[in-house]
């Protein structure tokens, strides 16, 4: 059982797309230009008519693609899995979050 629709190429109803496919892969992240939530950066620049806007860390932006639930970065960087469906995410997205959020990029 899947929640929201995420915005991308292919998107699956959990909001798996082309780009990142695997089980973990059920996190939209939300522009704050357009206010849509996309299953990845890729997509968002091959089908969107500007830049990713980053969202502030205190602003809902993480969507959980299985149950619907919305979460700012603070919340959704503490944790490995959904709070509220325990679904798995993939750890790997963290790389990525300079791209999503108002974040330094040190690493």
């Amino acid at each position: 059982m899947c929640a929201k629709t995420i915005q991308g190429i292919g998107v699956d109803a959990c909001g798996r797309c082309v780009h990142y496919h695997s089980d973990v892969d059920v996190v939209g992240n939300k522009c704050a230009e357009c206010g849509m939530f996309w299953a990845c950066y890729t997509c968002h620049e091959l089908m969107a008519d500007h830049p990713f806007g980053r969202m502030p860390l205190d602003q809902p932006a993480v969507l959980c693609g299985v149950c619907g639930l919305v979460m700012d970065y603070v919340q959704y960087s503490a944790v490995a899995q959904c709070p509220r469906c325990q679904h798995a995410f993939n750890p790997g997205c963290s790389m990525h979050r300079h791209l999503y959020f108002m974040v330094e990029q040190n690493y």
